[in-house]
């Protein structure tokens, strides 16, 4: 299997779904031979089975990978001798110690070529300046992939990375950028800080931000309040991008904004439930992938512990792919409270809304074994609306009523933006079960 042969399935998204199905079938085969060959622990894993019989439609028979995976055999889902390594990532592992994910030089190339067809997606080409405004450093990965992708392309990269308001308003100012990679909430903060210095953000050359590490959309893919804000300050196409360190692949949305495109050369996604089950289109659940044409650690079915849902109707950009609908929230995450089930974007959402609201965060701890114990710890803005106001609102949404806690605005900062995290901690699970 060569491993550089994805190039030869460029644009096949834009085949129909059967000449899709047919590629991916050669790949997935392709595939299995090579982890079963080259991978001790797929070699151990799928001991016994006879993968000349697998298929896109028996794949869910397999087993599935998870995140302990990376924790408790990391040595053996390497599949290449160290030597070939070139890139180290740490990513967050389930008992809280950073995991280490190697990449070969044809698993960087896969990446540059995965990021190309992304923003190549949402419109971006060589004519574009882009502006990065996530770290390349302190072993993460979104920088590198995101700056590999955008040389793919042709275009010109800014590696301004996580500097200051003033640094990127520098870099607005003189390089004319014409779009902006990042935080949707760092993004939104930044185009308040240009107004706050007479800059006029729908006035400067930017016309697209591609959105990382935070939701834009709802589960029906409708803008968030916090997309809403991003178009009305800086007048610009916002595009929402997924993406994992352990899958080295990426979902990003194209011009029409329907979903994050999936590159069938580079994967195959599946949602499962609670039992492992595979749901079809449309049903939430969690995203599983397994990844073709990775060397160094190839994964199958690999359970990211994110929840979303598939779409598989023809995209008015041509493409026949499969998308990925709004990250919901983590599988983890999943808070149960007075009989009703909800994620902590769906609390995010009703706050953000709020604007007499300045900053907050939720608490989750154990209550008893039915249920969760939630808590909203929120900072107001000149005392313009009460806890119980808070609460009416989180009802009127949810169908709970969590208690509120307002405090000062110095104190949810100090929670929301504690240690060296790369976003705002929302969420602080204090759960004995987790």
């Amino acid at each position: 299997m060569k491993m550089n042969s994805f190039y030869k399935y460029k644009n096949i998204e834009f085949s129909k779904p059967a000449a899709i199905r047919d590629a991916q079938e050669i790949i997935l085969k392709n595939h299995l031979y090579y982890i079963f060959n080259i991978s001790p622990y797929y070699r151990r894993d799928l001991n016994g089975i006879d993968l000349n019989k697998i298929t896109l439609k028996n794949l869910s028979s397999l087993p599935f990978t998870d995140k302990s995976a990376f924790e408790n055999h990391n040595n053996e889902l390497l599949a290449v001798p160290a030597s070939e390594i070139v890139d180290i990532v740490l990513s967050s592992g389930t008992t809280g110690q950073p995991t280490k994910i190697m990449y070969t030089e044809n698993d960087l190339k896969r990446l540059a070529y995965n990021e190309e067809l992304s923003f190549a997606g949402c419109g971006i080409n060589s004519d574009d300046t882009v502006l990065l405004t996530c770290t390349m450093d302190r072993c993460f990965i979104a920088g590198l992939a995101y700056y590999l992708g955008i040389r793919a392309l042709g275009a010109a990269a800014v590696r301004n990375g996580l500097n200051s308001f003033e640094s990127h308003m520098e870099i607005i100012n003189r390089l004319k950028p014409t779009a902006i990679v990042g935080v949707p909430s760092f993004l939104h903060k930044l185009g308040l800080f240009l107004q706050s210095k007479g800059i006029e953000p729908r006035k400067t050359n930017i016309t697209k931000l591609v959105c990382i590490g935070e939701p834009l959309r709802d589960r029906d893919l409708s803008l968030l309040k916090m997309g809403g804000y991003l178009e009305e300050i800086w007048g610009a196409k916002v595009f929402s991008t997924y993406a994992s360190s352990e899958t080295i692949t990426t979902f990003c949305e194209c011009t029409a904004q329907k979903g994050g495109h999936l590159h069938p050369e580079l994967a195959i996604a599946e949602i499962v439930n609670d039992n492992g089950e595979v749901l079809p289109p449309g049903e939430i659940g969690e995203v599983v992938v397994t990844t073709f044409f990775i060397e160094g650690m190839p994964l199958l079915r690999f359970k990211t512990g994110d929840v979303s849902l598939l779409i598989d109707e023809p995209c008015g950009c041509g493409r026949f792919s499969p998308r990925l609908g709004p990250i919901i929230g983590r599988k983890k995450h999943m808070i149960k409270y007075r009989g009703t089930t909800l994620y902590p974007q769906a609390v995010y959402s009703v706050l953000d809304e709020m604007g007499e609201i300045a900053e907050y965060y939720i608490a989750v701890t154990s209550d008893f074994d039915l249920s969760d114990a939630l808590k909203v710890y929120v900072s107001i803005k000149n005392n313009s609306c009460s806890a119980e106001m808070i609460m009416d609102k989180l009802q009127a949404h949810l169908r709970v009523r969590p208690e509120v806690i307002i405090s000062s605005e110095e104190e949810i900062r100090t929670q929301v933006f504690a240690g060296n995290s790369r976003k705002a901690i929302r969420f602080i699970d204090r759960r004995t079960n987790q």
